[in-house]
């Protein structure tokens, strides 16, 4: 099995880009953040970021997600290395489940991992708030974490969906 990591700043376009590898009958795995974000600020908790905590329910769910992901090639939209690099661009500990889970992706990734690289806007959500100014601050962050860890990234230039999807699928059929 082929596990490809999708990463980048905020408004990158990484789930527009993993909506175009799905439609190209590829096994694709969301990112667990937005999700356990919706759900604490549905629970009243209006910016869970803030917790400490929270890096480590991202990584619950993610791992519990990516246990489901069936398929020769299996693209996901961040990592536990994302984690880590939230976790520092938060200011928070990295915990010993995070540290657990740096310890498995060694082996379970592929070592090319693909930067969506900004589109130039961010679209503010209540899960992405976040000015043009950090998120470039915290891509360079997720740039960092990867690159400690022995990881080559492969940047790709903002463009269509499908342009997008194109040169990730070329990437991973070249030797």
């Amino acid at each position: 099995m082929h596990r490809y990591i999708l990463t980048g700043a905020p408004s990158a376009g990484k789930t527009v880009l993993l909506r175009a590898l799905e439609r190209a009958g590829h096994v694709v795995v969301e990112e667990a953040a937005t999700d356990v974000i919706a759900l604490a600020q549905a629970e009243g908790v209006a910016e869970p970021w803030t917790d400490p905590g929270f890096v480590d329910a991202i990584v619950t769910l993610q791992r519990r997600r990516e246990t489901r992901a069936v398929g020769e090639v299996v693209f996901f939209d961040r990592s536990p290395v994302c984690a880590l690099a939230l976790a520092r661009f938060l200011g928070h500990p990295v915990s010993p489940l995070l540290r657990e889970e740096l310890a498995r992706t060694e082996s379970r990734y592929e070592r090319r991992v693909f930067l969506a690289r900004g589109l130039g806007f961010i679209t503010l959500t209540a899960a992405r708030r976040i000015s043009p100014e950090d998120a470039l601050r915290f891509e360079a962050m997720h740039e960092e974490a990867y690159r400690e860890r022995g990881y080559t990234l492969i940047p790709i230039a903002p463009g269509t969906p499908a342009e997008r999807a194109a040169a990730v699928l070329t990437s991973i059929t070249e030797p």
